[in-house]
């Protein structure tokens, strides 16, 4: 079943999404150096979403050798995990997951509840950093979305990954919205596409505003790898990148990288940030604003 495209005025493109299978782009990036459960994290996450996967797509998405892929659908149909048919693999039980499986992480509805105060002040600091016709990324995340009550006298031109952005901003008469073609994953109410997307790369940002499961010393971290590879994709087309987390995410755990630390410009958080993660952030020049029940702190 496909839902309708949600129209995008002043000359944004807005890709439909679908549920269901989706087309897979012929233009696919690899993932490199991927471990083998980690490969068979992507393939299942794939099939759970399109159903079939091409085996030129597959060799194309994942960055190994034909002869170690073939071993590694022989291994997942041996398991029960998929079937082998002519041309690619298709799900275990023949059939599209209809909207998709849930992420890997708290659902967004429970997600948007924790520190909600200091989440309210960190998105009010965030939009303080845009200015008057700005072009920016808005990242889906619980942090994020609180930018978005003060963003309408800014006429800003928003593209975003959430549902939940569109919905704030739309009754935003001169805030333009743009989103990417992709699936629909319901629980964190946001678009993916791990393939190449051409609406997306359009798109040029000065500023990308991005949540984070977890900020440890391998940089922003998510929870899912899907995620994360659709997401690297929007962190190329802005020129700063601006992270938006509560104090909570430096002593949190993910296991997937989303960039480094040395990829995000400015970090606003609250003042529960401890010591040794202040200097972490310092030892890689970012600046660092705090915030307290609204208020800003440098």
């Amino acid at each position: 079943m496909e839902i309708p495209v949600i129209h995008v005025t002043h000359g944004f493109r807005c890709g439909a999404m679908h549920y269901g299978r989706v087309r897979l782009s012929c233009g696919v990036r690899r993932m490199a150096n991927m471990h083998a459960n980690e490969r068979d994290r992507v393939i299942l996450s794939l099939l759970d979403e399109h159903g079939f996967i091409s085996l030129r797509d597959l060799t194309q998405w994942v960055d190994t050798s034909s002869a170690t892929l073939r071993r590694d659908l022989e291994r997942l149909r041996m398991s029960g995990k998929l079937t082998r048919v002519r041309g690619g693999v298709q799900s275990a039980n023949g059939t599209d997951r209809n909207g998709g499986s849930p992420l890997r992480g708290v659902p967004f509805h429970e997600n948007v509840h924790l520190h909600r105060g200091a989440k309210e002040a960190i998105g009010k600091a965030a939009a303080q950093l845009c200015r008057p016709g700005d072009a920016v990324i808005i990242d889906g995340g619980s942090t994020t979305l609180q930018m978005c009550s003060h963003l309408e006298p800014l006429r800003l031109q928003v593209f975003t990954n959430s549902l939940h952005i569109v919905s704030a901003l739309l009754p935003q008469q001169h805030t333009r919205v743009a989103i990417p073609g992709g699936v629909v994953f319901r629980e964190q109410n946001i678009i993916l596409h791990p393939f190449d997307d051409t609406t997306t790369y359009r798109f040029h940002a000065s500023l990308m505003f991005v949540g984070a499961a977890a900020v440890t010393r391998y940089g922003l971290m998510k929870n899912d790898v899907m995620q994360v590879q659709a997401e690297r994709k929007l962190l190329a087309l802005a020129e700063k990148v601006v992270a938006l987390v509560d104090s909570s995410k430096f002593s949190a755990s993910a296991a997937h990288s989303l960039c480094e630390l040395s990829r995000v410009h400015t970090l606003i958080t609250d003042r529960g940030l401890d010591e040794t993660s202040a200097k972490l952030l310092k030892s890689h020049d970012i600046e660092v604003i705090t915030v307290d029940a609204g208020r800003k702190r440098r």
